[in-house]
């Protein structure tokens, strides 16, 4: 947290004040973040997502406080002072190669938004049996021989959110390529059911943005600094 505190001014008890454009850096990605997950809870129409997007989408979220936190925490000096902001580049560069890295050795995954369990499985019956005969259930888990994949459906508390997650290293890319196709033509016919919690993402993220925006309204003249000094300008 050292990282959101002002280099410039303090206050009359000499406390330090936060840097408005660290905060901006910090909180902005997350609050678009938490505006999307938002308006997509309060949507009534369900909506299927993959888990490698999931996880793209929070790597973006929090990609502003890996820049205010460990980035600058370990931040090189001395590669700075030769290639001045271009240094920045590199480290952006370097994270978001990292995030693909975590991204395609993720297993397989789906995220169906605003369907409650009960909602949801006649219409994964329903694709099942369009595209392999031979599936077999067993309790929560379901295997489809015929197109390689073995997974276990997992409600998601409160959010209304049901996920479709791999089980076992074996599975068909294809496969759950197929099964995300058929689905969403599916699910592209039903109705579902707006999710309340949705609104406190929504009020979250507006509530960062006004408070962003305001700090930097008010303190642009130390944003510009903060700018120069950061971007070594």
């Amino acid at each position: 947290m050292s990282c959101l505190v002002a280099r410039f001014p303090t206050s009359s008890g000499g406390d330090p004040t936060i840097d408005p454009l660290h905060l901006a850096i910090a909180l902005v990605p997350l609050a678009v973040y938490f505006v999307l997950l938002g308006l997509i809870n309060v949507a009534r129409r369900p909506l299927l997502a993959t888990g490698a997007r999931d996880t793209a989408a929070i790597g973006l979220a929090i990609s502003g406080l890996i820049v205010v936190g460990p980035m600058e925490l370990f931040f090189p000096e001395a590669a700075a002072n030769e290639m001045g902001a271009y240094v920045w580049l590199f480290l952006i560069a370097f994270y978001s190669l990292v995030l693909t890295l975590i991204v395609l050795l993720l297993r397989p995954r789906l995220l169906i938004y605003n369907v409650q369990p009960d909602q949801f499985r006649p219409a994964l019956a329903e694709v099942v049996s369009r595209l392999d005969d031979q599936a077999r259930w067993a309790g929560d888990c379901l295997v489809m021989p015929q197109l390689g994949v073995q997974l276990h459906v997992e409600p998601v508390g409160v959010m209304r959110v049901v996920q479709l997650i791999a089980v076992g290293p074996r599975q068909n890319d294809m496969g759950w390529r197929q099964l995300e196709a058929e689905l969403a033509k599916t699910l592209k016919t039903r109705h579902g059911t707006a999710n309340p919690h949705g609104y406190v993402f929504l009020g979250v993220g507006l509530s960062m943005l006004v408070l962003v925006v305001f700090q930097v309204m008010t303190h642009h003249v130390e944003v510009v600094q903060a700018l120069h000094e950061m971007f070594r300008w």
